[in-house]
């Protein structure tokens, strides 16, 4: 694979309204395993299918060196009935056991060739993203979404490509399948170019390529490396922005004082004309002088106050273009004894049997408690944060909430009314707030002047994450208790960043179930909860 290249040459792609996503974008990807970063919207699934050929360039050109897989972010599994038809390998079977039954014919022959192990690739690969003895007639239907993944990606790997192309491949994987995907990768020894989200993937890249309109830059390094290098931008950024504040109070200070020179320079002239015994249009030629030497001086610093002004303006939008916002929050304490809730003998109930073992589910939080709750895919975590979330109607036990008031965040975002816009959805949720203190909160949050008016169906997921938890923690009666279900699905990193910065800072109570390891750490648990399909149990803190 050591021929594996992705060329790109003066590529640039616009959407049909106009609006611009690359303009003339060149690069070159050998054979490495590279993580593409940029902010959601920018256009990584869109690079992703210009590369794969499902999207037309308006320019430049696309030259792909060995054969190409591509997973894409969003894709149809309902397109598939069984797991040989996902993996592409119903054909080739069928050939093989035609002719080890000895009725196959001639095309059947053909189609058996070089296919003669293809059960025991299969198996071999499948075992690699822990699908064990799986039968190949399964339907699709009856596997979840992180086993629906692992197949998707199992199927690309079959094909044995040299250049793939993967569009957030960890999404709706849990952690154990997260790593046994990285031990999949680092093995890949063709061109791989992941666009991701997932800090533990991009960390085992041997480069990460951030995306910009113009270009794309290059960071040697996982992406510990291109945070540091991201990291040192930024204090640079920032500290260019107090240089220039600096130098434009100095330029505003001698631009004063050189009129006032000016203007003293004048009054004496005028003072000393009648004295000296000039004539009075000698001295009116003088004094007016004077008055075209003090405007020029005037002109010249004021030049340079306005050239220093537009540069300030130009380094504030670089520093605030990648700071993470911060914001302060409204009054979520918890007290160190206070009863937040509690749920006894919870049981739910999937294809007429007990998601979990007798006697159910018993948890008590109280106090702030940060619990991190993990568990396999299909082991019903959701299922439990709608329990205690008093979402989940079917389910038979006993619930109790104490004094806190409990907010949930599901894996969809559906809080707020799609078609409203943002300062709607605020307005309803905090009607107490004054428009002005809701119009500061959603500043602080990045929302400023008419993206506060957008529909909420038209943000990105980091915004519409923002928006979201804008609304439920400043309505009028704030949560104290916080239920997030995979907050972090389908955000940029630097999305990421803003809700840890969030988390750390909130005072109440929260369960949060992620399979993203580093956000679980940011938010510093003080109880980690393991659940099975036999019930709930303390981990390890």
């Amino acid at each position: 694979m050591s021929g594996a290249r992705i060329r790109a040459s003066h590529l640039s792609f616009s959407w049909p309204d106009g609006t611009p996503v690359f303009a003339d974008l060149s690069f070159v990807f050998g054979p490495s395993r590279i993580g593409l970063v940029a902010p959601n919207g920018a256009g990584k699934t869109t690079l992703l299918r210009l590369l794969a050929g499902e999207l037309a360039m308006q320019a430049g050109t696309i030259d792909i060196a060995g054969r190409m897989g591509y997973l894409r972010q969003y894709w149809n599994s309902a397109a598939y009935a069984t797991v040989a038809e996902l993996l592409g390998v119903t054909d080739a079977l069928n050939a093989v056991d035609a002719v080890l039954a000895g009725t196959a014919d001639a095309k059947q022959l053909e189609g058996a060739d070089g296919h003669w192990n293809l059960r025991e690739r299969v198996a071999s690969q499948l075992a690699a993203f822990g699908l064990h003895d799986v039968c190949l007639q399964r339907e699709i239907s009856t596997f979840s979404g992180g086993e629906t993944m692992a197949l998707a990606l199992a199927a690309q790997l079959l094909r044995a490509p040299d250049v793939l192309l993967l569009d957030e491949p960890t999404n709706h994987l849990d952690r154990k399948a997260r790593q046994r995907l990285r031990t999949v990768l680092e093995s890949f020894r063709g061109c791989l170019l992941v666009a991701s989200h997932d800090r533990g993937l991009l960390e085992d890249m041997q480069e990460i390529a951030e995306l910009q309109p113009a270009r794309l830059r290059m960071v040697g390094g996982g992406y510990s490396a291109y945070r540091s290098v991201a990291d040192r931008e930024q204090s640079a950024a920032e500290q260019q922005v107090q240089h220039l504040r600096k130098e434009l109070r100095r330029e505003k200070h001698e631009m004063h004082q050189a009129r006032e020179r000016a203007d003293r320079r004048a009054s004496n002239a005028a003072r000393k004309a009648p004295d000296a015994g000039l004539p009075r249009i000698v001295a009116g030629a003088l004094a007016g002088r004077a008055e075209a030497s003090a405007g020029r001086a005037s002109g010249v610093h004021a030049e340079r106050v306005d050239k220093m002004r537009s540069a300030l303006q130009s380094a504030e939008l670089d520093a605030a273009s990648s700071a993470v916002p911060r914001f302060s929050l409204p009054a979520t304490r918890v007290g160190a004894t206070q009863h937040v809730l509690t749920v006894e003998s919870v049981q739910t109930f999937v294809q007429g049997g007990p998601l979990w073992g007798a006697p159910g589910i018993t948890l008590t939080i109280r106090g702030p408690e940060r619990i991190a709750l993990v568990g396999d895919n299909g082991v019903g975590k959701t299922a439990l944060l709608k329990i205690l979330a008093g979402d989940m109607s079917h389910a038979v036990g006993e619930r109790r909430i104490g004094a806190a008031r409990a907010a949930y965040l599901t894996q969809r975002l559906d809080q707020l009314a799609p078609a409203k816009s943002l300062a709607e959805n605020f307005e309803e949720k905090a009607p107490r707030l004054l428009p002005q203190e809701r119009a500061d909160v959603l500043a602080r949050l990045g929302f400023r002047g008419d993206r506060m008016k957008l529909p909420v169906a038209l943000l990105s997921g980091g915004e519409r994450l923002r928006a979201t938890l804008a609304c439920v923690l400043h309505a009028d009666e704030s949560p104290q208790l916080l239920l997030l279900d995979e907050p972090t699905n389908n955000l940029d990193l630097e999305a990421v960043l803003q809700l840890e910065q969030l988390l750390q800072n909130y005072e109440g109570a929260m369960v949060l179930v992620s399979h993203d390891t580093d956000f679980v750490e940011s938010i510093r648990p003080t109880r980690r909860l393991g659940l099975t399909a036999k019930g709930l149990v303390e981990l390890p803190s």
